[in-house]
């Protein structure tokens, strides 16, 4: 069979971007958010595990960036891309970074990570920890104020909890709120949150955004105008939304840590990745995540240079084609063996993302405290995964080239979001190897919104080609438990393992790091066995800045944990009426 040359097919594609999920930072956001393809190109919530990392894991910070000079200016408008727009800005029914994203910035949480990925107070001014981690007791701070001008209060975290865990929500997060056994509001300003056992979510749990109860108290949360027309206590609000267009974002004046330096963050919705980079080169966007061929062919000499900041480091979310095991062909391990054992990892981390990459065996951040030390990621082995499809009573009875078998080919499609150049070129590859071992295999794009919807949500796929941050606390329940294969649950490839539920389970009620690292390493263990999902890669994250904003300080956490302090020096400052 003819050898495929990826670097030169990337380089007939020219402009286009291969889109990846904007991973910049990670902010409060804890929830396992599908990214954009899964993922759009916007993300900004993923960043590095906690834990002991590999060298080239560290963000690399621009060359020659002089520090700013003078007191932050007040004033000014940066402008982000996003292949799709949020579908709901209630974080508590959505799974797509897109909406996850702009909610960032709408909401506060008791508690946040700081720049090292530790957890720091927030709306709380103080938190603690008893009875062996199953106590919890936060004091909210004094004066945090919605937008029309009520207090936030210890009743509208409660109020919150019980909106994440009412079953007539049909929140896929619901799992962390379902754990709390009671939730005591002590007086105004504090509340008391108690486990029947150790949880090891439980800190993270604290990182998910409070909600108004003097808003949506008595509304059917699934049906409410305020999905639409949000009211936080954060940073921002939303100013406008132009479906297809753009949502613009004004800075809060009652934010109780101050009112951010720039004065409106707004998102373009642009159809393509190719368009996106144009944009940005033209001046039109300040912030976007490059691709590999952009990254390393595209943005070099004075003009970049001299306008922009580029920074790399490895991306805290993984990409894997995701099988249906309700498919007959899926239900047989053989059959997942073989077509993960066909695909060349290395080639594709070579072709598509030029280097730009780590192959991947696993659901766990290279490096980080959860990381199987041992198992590496599945060789590519032509002969086992003929022999395996033999043994699977599949052979090519026709003579044409392709296996069957009674009567039925060996094909399925790959689904995957409209405008991901990286993900389509990432399936055309896997297509030309499985077709070598003798799988028909198509590729069907769909626009976002239905993608997820109609598709993802509802398990009407044959397998996906999608991609899953990583939280800091690498819990899997929510993704892989038995019990999360409803409809718009994230256990949507309806993977059921009893061992692994068991696992699961164990670990999260164990506060031992190492007894816990344990039981998530024979998870790992179980998951190369049965492989229910072709884990590819483990992306590195390229985002470039343009020069004109101040105040980034590369962290572990990346560089967009301190948005807040960002800020443009006066005579640099823009509006989006001047793009």
């Amino acid at each position: 069979m003819k050898k495929i040359n990826f670097e030169r097919a990337i380089n007939m594609l020219g402009s286009i971007s291969y889109c990846r999920d904007r991973v910049f930072y990670a902010k409060k956001t804890t929830f396992f958010c599908i990214i954009l393809s899964v993922c759009m190109l916007l993300g900004n919530f993923s960043a590095l595990c906690a834990g002991d990392l590999p060298e080239e894991s560290a963000v690399d910070a621009p060359q020659n960036s002089a520090a700013p000079v003078g007191p932050p200016a007040e004033g000014g408008s940066i402008f982000f891309g996003t292949i799709g727009e949020a579908s709901n800005l209630i974080p508590y029914l959505t799974s797509d970074s897109a909406s996850h994203e702009v909610a960032d910035l709408l909401y506060v949480a008791p508690l946040r990570y700081n720049k090292d990925l530790q957890p720091e107070p927030w709306a709380a001014e103080s938190w603690s920890m008893e009875d062996e981690g199953r106590r919890m007791r936060f004091t909210l701070r004094k004066g945090i104020l919605w937008e029309d001008g009520q207090e936030l209060t210890a009743e509208d975290v409660a109020f919150t909890c019980k909106l994440a865990a009412d079953p007539a929500t049909g929140s896929p997060y619901a799992e962390d709120f379902l754990r709390i056994k009671e939730l005591r509001v002590i007086d105004r300003y504090t509340f008391e949150v108690q486990y029947e056992h150790f949880f090891a979510r439980a800190v993270s749990t604290w990182m998910n955004p409070i909600l108004p109860r003097h808003i949506l108290e008595g509304q059917n949360i699934r049906s409410t105008p305020f999905a639409r027309k949000p009211m936080g206590a954060g940073p921002y609000r939303l100013k406008s939304w132009e479906p297809g267009s753009r949502m613009v974002f004004e800075a809060s004046p009652t934010y109780f840590a101050g009112k951010p330096h720039i004065s409106e963050v707004v998102y373009r919705i642009i159809p393509d990745n190719a368009t996106m980079f144009m944009e940005t080169r033209a001046g039109r966007l300040d912030v976007m995540d490059l691709s590999p061929l952009q990254y390393l062919r595209q943005t070099s000499g004075p003009e970049w240079q001299n306008r922009f900041h580029k920074f790399r480091y490895l991306a805290n979310m993984y990409i894997f084609l995701g099988f249906n095991l309700e498919h007959p062909f899926f239900k047989d391990v053989r059959v997942r063996r073989a077509i993960s054992m066909a695909i060349d990892r290395e080639g594709i981390i070579s072709g598509v993302l030029l280097g730009q990459g780590v192959p991947a065996f696993g659901p766990f951040k290279p490096g980080s405290w959860a990381y199987h030390p041992d198992l590496k990621p599945m060789p590519q082995n032509i002969a086992t995964a003929r022999a395996l499809l033999a043994e699977a009573g599949f052979a090519d009875h026709n003579g044409d080239g392709l296996l069957d078998r009674e009567g039925l080919p060996l094909a399925f499609t790959i689904l995957t979001n409209q405008g991901n150049e990286q993900r389509i070129l990432t399936a055309t590859v896997m297509q030309s190897q499985l077709k070598a071992i003798g799988i028909d295999v198509r590729i069907r794009t769909v626009e976002w919104a239905a993608f997820i919807r109609e598709f993802v949500n509802k398990g009407r796929f044959d397998a996906v080609l999608l991609g899953w941050t990583i939280p800091q606390d690498p819990d899997l329940y929510s993704v892989w438990h038995s019990s999360q294969t409803f409809e718009g649950g994230l256990n949507f490839t309806h993977y059921r393992n009893p061992e692994v539920d068991k696992l699961l389970e164990l670990a999260q009620s164990t506060p031992d790091q190492k007894k816990r690292a344990d039981l998530y390493y024979r998870i790992q263990e179980i998951f190369e066995a049965d492989q229910p999902y072709c884990f590819l890669f483990v992306p590195y994250a390229l985002p470039v800045v343009q020069r004109r904003f101040q105040g980034i300080a590369p962290a572990l956490a990346g560089i967009m944990y301190n948005f807040e302090k960002w800020w443009i020096p006066k005579d640099l400052q823009k509006t989006q009426m001047q793009p």
